[in-house]
């Protein structure tokens, strides 16, 4: 199963974020094997996002994505942005240890005020 995560701009004044993850979004063979928590912010300090992104005022230039990711190890974890339902941007991070937090980030041009959604997956698609 896929984890899917959204962020959605409302207008090009007020840009407003909520998270609709499955935090358990694992391979079932191995339960342990989950993203831990995920969240857009506007930035990263010390590996760990500085803020939760629920309210962004324009201009805003660039949008992070992150994952904490448990027992991945030797992974392949993507995450891929999309702007009202079309593919942005894909990033993908090899996972190299049992706890691993990783990040990436979209520039936002002006006009892009919409739906943003990024989807998780692992080297096996789940």
């Amino acid at each position: 199963m896929k984890s899917l995560f959204y962020l959605a701009l409302v207008t090009p004044y007020l840009w407003s974020a909520s998270l609709s993850a499955q935090d358990q979004a694992s391979d079932p063979s191995d339960p342990d094997r989950r993203v831990a928590r995920a969240q857009f912010t506007t930035g990263i300090v010390d590996r760990e996002p500085a803020d939760r992104a629920l309210v962004l005022s324009p201009p805003v230039e660039e949008v992070f994505f992150f994952t904490d990711l448990r027992r991945m190890e030797g992974e392949t974890v993507t995450h891929s942005w999309h702007y009202q339902g079309e593919l942005v941007s894909r990033m993908s991070f090899e996972v190299g240890g049992p706890r691993w937090r990783v990040y990436s980030k979209v520039l936002v041009e002006p006009h892009q005020i919409g739906e943003w959604s990024v989807i998780v997956t692992d080297s096996n698609d789940w």
